[in-house]
């Protein structure tokens, strides 16, 4: 699931980690959230429907670029026509199955993330992995998964929220750092800034040192993107973070990415997902491609800044970003 904090989007655990916890994480998600399992947000538009068309449930987790980019799938369905409201979990675990129930229509998700849960979900915790470095054998495999279970996974664009590391600015222009590969051919040795199971991931420490060669030489257990992690490696306490590429605030903290140029990290693209029978028309197909069509990683990572660090609320980003892309007919 996504876990939260203060700043919805700063301590979300990164989607390729998180998959791993699989279903297993299910029974403690729905005690968590008590008998509600989902929210309804105050986005959307509650506003009758064109003739024809009808109303779609759009389902958002509770981090601020799924929040955002939810907001941004309410404009586009209606400016198409359909009457929208937004609904609001914490954990894939609970707005999963109400997509497949079609008690929520749409929902944006990430390929190799998505891909992985339903994959465990199908064949077992301990299931091969199906996604990789490879988008479109990802979302390949993805489609495979999620069309026996009424869903139906739109075409992918650029944008892309996938695990990422950083360093301190100073740190990479000390020992001429850009790349992940060149970290591992400097020598040196790094502490890592990362979640207490960082050691078992295959995209965490095991994947640094078999990828890249890096030398973790310990980790320091902290939030996973959080405010404190960041300044551990700001501090020196640390050098390397584990964080994700659309991350707002690196630069508030003298942090720069350093680029996965082996691709360790699997593709988690950015793509709608939709209950097939209720939100499967060519028509929604045509509306959220707009979006599709235009949204960079960079993109992504503007809009959570604006949220994150200007304070400003979701919808208001969404809406601004809609005109500014000029992705409304009206």
């Amino acid at each position: 699931m996504f876990p939260k904090s203060s700043t919805p989007r700063r301590s979300r655990t990164p989607r390729a980690l998180l998959a791993m916890a699989g279903v297993a994480a299910l029974t403690a998600g729905l005690a968590a959230c008590g008998g509600e399992s989902l929210e309804k947000s105050g986005g959307g538009d509650g506003g009758s429907a064109k003739p024809g068309q009808g109303s779609l449930v759009i389902g958002s987790a509770g981090f601020t670029e799924s929040k955002v980019l939810a907001e941004i799938y309410a404009g586009l369905l209606k400016d198409a026509g359909y009457s929208t409201s937004i609904r609001t979990a914490e954990a894939r675990e609970l707005y999963e199955p109400e997509l497949e129930k079609g008690r929520i229509d749409v929902v944006p998700e990430y390929a190799a993330t998505l891909a992985e849960f339903l994959n465990k979900k199908k064949n077992g915790k301990d299931a091969p992995a199906v996604a990789s470095a490879d988008a479109d054998a990802t979302v390949k495999a993805l489609r495979n998964l999620a069309e026996p279970r009424g869903l139906k996974v739109l075409d992918p664009g650029r944008a892309v929220d996938q695990n990422a590391f950083a360093v301190t600015a100073e740190f990479a222009e000390k020992h001429q750092l850009k790349t992940l590969s060149e970290l591992g051919k400097s020598g040196q040795e790094v502490k890592l800034a990362a979640g207490d199971e960082c050691p078992q991931r295959p995209f965490c420490q095991p994947g640094l040192e078999k990828t890249y060669g890096i030398k973790v030489s310990g980790i320091t257990p902290l939030e996973v993107g959080s405010v404190q992690a960041k300044q551990a490696v700001k501090d020196g306490k640390a050098q390397l973070l584990l964080t994700t590429t659309t991350d707002a605030t690196l630069e508030q903290f003298g942090l720069v990415l350093l680029k996965d140029d082996k691709k360790l990290q699997n593709s988690d693209n950015v793509l709608p997902v939709v209950n097939a029978e209720k939100a499967g028309s060519q028509k929604v197909a045509d509306a959220l491609a707009k979006l599709t069509r235009v949204l960079t990683t960079e993109d992504l990572t503007e809009l959570n800044k604006k949220v994150d660090a200007q304070r400003l609320k979701p919808a208001d980003v969404a809406a601004q970003y809609l005109k500014e892309k000029r992705l409304l007919t009206k």
